[in-house]
């Protein structure tokens, strides 16, 4: 799955790229993301949350997501599943692993992912779909699949556990090509396919 990172871009350049064939949108910033999912309302999208989630932004990411890449706590987990609504189609999740040591990055570590995806599945309006990783940046090829390799492996055991477990959220613009070698399902493009950010 291509899922194009719009967070910083205009609506008009995702409405471009729907236009074109992408129904899967990904944002960052909850305010902006709520501006946009408002305004193109009547567009069939999917938006997918993926930055890091603060306990008080879930209830409205839980109304307005259709899915969320970046659980790495079970607290924001369990309010995600509360705030969800039960009548509606439950909330697909990525649990997101942290493979680099740069404290700007967020994610679980990767010898606890097990036990917070047992959590996560158990809770009645959450769908567990897999796990996500955003590594470090890496100068080449074969040291980026190295790292997606670890995460790739994790996914690979985890997986007869889960009913629903079926993505490898992994690979961006700059490596990619590096998430899809070692296995990604869904890829998050935003400047290789929007241009830079303003």
């Amino acid at each position: 799955m291509l899922l194009a990172v719009s967070k910083r871009h205009p609506v008009e350049s995702i409405i471009a790229a729907n236009e074109a064939g992408i129904s899967d949108f990904g944002e960052n910033y909850l305010q902006e993301a709520l501006d946009k999912i408002e305004h193109l309302s009547s567009m069939r999208i999917n938006w997918h949350f993926i930055g890091p989630i603060q306990s008080n932004k879930t209830k409205s990411i839980a109304e307005n997501f259709q899915w969320v890449h970046s659980i790495d706590r079970l607290k924001v987990a369990q309010r995600l599943s509360d705030q969800r609504d039960p009548a509606g189609p439950k909330l697909n999740v990525c649990v997101q692993i942290k493979l680099s040591d740069e404290t700007s990055k967020s994610g679980i570590e990767l010898s606890k992912a097990e036990a917070l995806c047992d959590s996560v599945d158990a809770l009645p309006n959450l769908k567990l779909r897999g796990l996500m990783a955003i590594p470090a940046a890496l100068p080449d090829l074969e040291s980026q699949r190295l790292v997606f390799r670890v995460l790739a492996q994790e996914y690979a055991r985890l997986r007869p556990r889960y009913t629903q477990f079926d993505t490898l959220s992994m690979g961006m613009s700059n490596d990619f090509e590096a998430a899809v070698a070692e296995g990604s399902t869904l890829i998050r493009i935003g400047t290789a396919l929007f241009g830079s950010r303003g």
